[in-house]
């Protein structure tokens, strides 16, 4: 008998579903079904891919309240907060399928003096079959960053979600056979560590990961035995820099947003704010008087909802307890603001850099504001980080200027999160955040590869490539690039 798992609704603990675990011969034998139907896949051209997945996505956003409602049962997540997940991964998809054609468009290149009788192009071929290994906190809106550009891109997909969303994945496959030409264009399989560790190994040919710093070296170095490449979109500890033009409700606002919604479980979310001293008292105050209006709760009764990983409560609460014991202050909330498995905000402030509240990713509703002298200050101490990810600038004169110093891969000016939201921006970190691209031009050429075609169009007396090669060829060459120095390209 096959083994099986449950997935829980994290607010109440009641059973979602029961989905099965897959073996390591089940995932090799999903690989291998997606491996077959590449080539039908490819068959199906540009317009034959794009009128599926524009389907696809008609088919979800038909259908917005069913899945809505199963990631917040999953999640935990207020209703609300499901619907606008939904709506952004169903923008990507429709993004991805309209520019696949145009980005993988062959490019001719010049070939240079010496090889002026070639015609050079580079074409771009997707790579076969790709992994993606999906997280819980966006359990459709994340994934389908590498889902939906990989099918677009000519890719088949196998996909792992989160064992504590699994069934938010198997509604994404079975949505996705109501308008596929063919099966196994997409497949979903379930389970824990093991099945995601099994797909690693499987014989993909690009893996997508999403996760933990810590999970993600796990998943580079199990790929790395058949040199599987990877796409590595790990945590983060972002920053918000509030510089003294600032607008200061707006700037609160949205940082507020940003540390608490889904419970402060996004990896591109506020984790700490560095505000320039003049500003700070008022900045706080502000921020102190938005988080008494703000309160965690099952959906239907709380701005936010529970952690959605019961050991996380942990981690929040031993971040919590790190900055009081290192210096730091409350602003706002306690110890006792966690109250498994919810909650509350919990705002701190001059908490010293060295602590772990500052180093390490919290993902808990908790945001650390310190105060700074100035601008450069700022900028110095967001990126002492060993994370890269995101970050969020608030000035009305300084923002271009701050941004381009900050050593991340994404910054917002004067908004928070709208670099997820616009998919023809490339999304993702460096540092320990990870590396490679999903969304825009670059997370779609992410799942191909470059095939380079030089064709001789007419011959030359010189030939240059031949054990027929004259002493007054080599001399010819010689004077050529004496001559241009080095400008035969």
């Amino acid at each position: 008998m096959a083994k099986t798992f449950n997935s829980f609704n994290p607010s109440n603990g009641e059973v979602v579903g029961r989905y099965p675990i897959f073996t390591s011969k089940q995932v090799a034998e999903v690989v291998d079904q997606a491996h077959k139907a590449s080539e039908g896949w490819i068959n199906q051209g540009f317009n034959g891919r794009k009128k599926t997945l524009l389907a696809w996505s008609n088919h979800i956003i038909k259908n917005i309240e069913q899945i809505s409602e199963l990631i917040s049962l999953e999640t935990g997540k207020p209703l609300s907060d499901s619907r606008l997940e939904v709506s952004n991964a169903v923008n990507h998809i429709g993004w991805a399928a309209r520019h696949a054609e145009e980005i993988m468009r062959t490019s001719h290149r010049a070939p240079g003096a010496l090889m002026a009788n070639m015609a050079a192009t580079v074409e771009r071929s997707p790579l076969g079959v790709v992994g993606v290994i999906g997280p819980w906190n966006y359990p459709i809106f994340t994934p389908i960053g590498s889902i939906a550009y990989a099918l677009a891109a000519g890719n088949t997909v196998v996909f792992k979600p989160s064992e504590y969303t699994p069934g938010v994945g198997v509604w994404l496959e079975e949505s996705f056979n109501t308008v596929a030409p063919f099966a196994d264009i997409f497949t979903t399989i379930t389970g824990a560590a093991e099945t995601g560790n099994a797909l690693c190994l499987s014989g993909v040919d690009k893996l997508s990961f999403t996760g933990s710093t810590r999970t993600a070296k796990l998943v580079a170095a199990a790929c790395a035995i058949n040199l599987t490449p990877i796409v590595a979109e790990c945590g983060g500890k972002d920053p918000v820099i509030v510089a003294v033009d600032a607008n200061l409700d707006r700037a609160v606002d949205a940082t507020m947003w940003s540390a608490m919604a889904n419970a402060g479980q996004s990896c591109i979310g506020a984790e700490r704010v560095y505000v320039d001293e003049r500003v700070a008292d008022l900045f706080i105050a502000k921020a102190v008087a938005l988080a008494e209006n703000i309160h965690a709760g099952a959906p239907g009764d709380g701005n936010y909802g529970p952690a959605t990983m019961p050991s996380q409560i942990s981690v929040i609460s031993s971040h919590i307890k790190a900055a009081i014991k290192d210096g730091g202050q409350f602003a706002y909330g306690s110890l006792k603001s966690v109250q498994a498995p919810f909650v509350q905000p919990v705002i701190l402030v001059d908490v010293p850099e060295s602590s772990a509240a500052v180093r390490e990713e919290t993902f808990g509703p908790i945001i650390i504001i310190n105060r700074v002298a100035n601008m450069q200050e700022a900028i110095v101490l967001s990126n002492a980080s060993s994370y890269g990810l995101g970050a969020n600038v608030w000035s009305k004169r300084q923002g271009k200027k701050i941004a381009s110093q900050l050593h991340c891969g994404m910054v917002a000016i004067n908004s928070t999160f709208s670099f997820a939201a616009v998919p023809s921006v490339p999304f993702g970190g460096v540092k320990d955040s990870g590396y490679g691209r999903v969304h825009g031009p670059e997370g779609l050429l992410e799942y191909t590869y470059p095939r380079t075609v030089v064709r001789t169009r007419f011959n030359i007396p010189l030939n240059f490539l031949s054990f027929k090669r004259r002493a007054k060829d080599d001399k010819l060459v010689v004077k050529a690039t004496k001559l241009l120095k080095g400008r035969l390209g």
